[in-house]
């Protein structure tokens, strides 16, 4: 059985201050940058200023499925193409729950009211994505819309009385 391609990386969440009054701190997605094994697997406060917090969240493996290859496609052919992470609130930290580079993953979150934000990647997990995509993706064929002339009156134009004389269009 042969395995997805996939990489592993880590996510930074960032907690910051606004000048809002309704609201003092929020949540945004920092970056995604690579796993390495000092990272652990268990999230970790990296920076606590007065106005500024960073976690890290290690160990989310981001893996390329072929039926999903339009979504990669949609992705690394955008000016900005990126990360897309979902994350949840959870006893007040922000905390990934899943990372894609899928635009349609991305889109079932935000779809779902999820948090999905996005960050760019690095140009060398882009041609990586496009390589695998290139190599998998099969465009659904195009159907051929059928000729107006084809369809009946009724789904043209709606009555067909007022269309065939005219009645109805100050012409009676």
């Amino acid at each position: 059985m042969s395995q997805r391609p996939g990489i592993d990386v880590a996510v930074v969440m960032r907690k910051v201050h606004t000048a809002s009054r309704w609201q003092d701190w929020r949540w945004e997605l920092g970056e995604v940058i690579p796993h390495e094994p000092a990272f652990g697997t268990e999230a970790r406060l990296l920076l606590d200023t007065e106005t500024e917090q960073r976690w890290l969240f290690p160990g989310f493996r981001v893996e390329l499925f072929t039926d999903d290859c339009e979504g990669y496609y949609l992705n690394y052919t955008t000016e900005k193409p990126g990360w897309f992470v979902m994350w949840r609130m959870e006893d007040g930290v922000a905390r990934p729950v899943a990372v894609s580079l899928s635009y349609h993953d991305a889109g079932r979150w935000l779809d779902a009211q999820e948090y999905c934000e996005q960050v760019p990647a690095p140009p060398e997990v882009m041609a990586w994505v496009r390589e695998f995509a290139e190599a998998h993706y099969v465009p659904e064929p195009r159907k051929r819309q059928r000729p107006e002339s084809f369809r009946k009156l009724e789904d043209r134009f709606g009555n067909p009385a007022s269309v065939s004389t005219g009645k109805g269009r100050g012409n009676g």
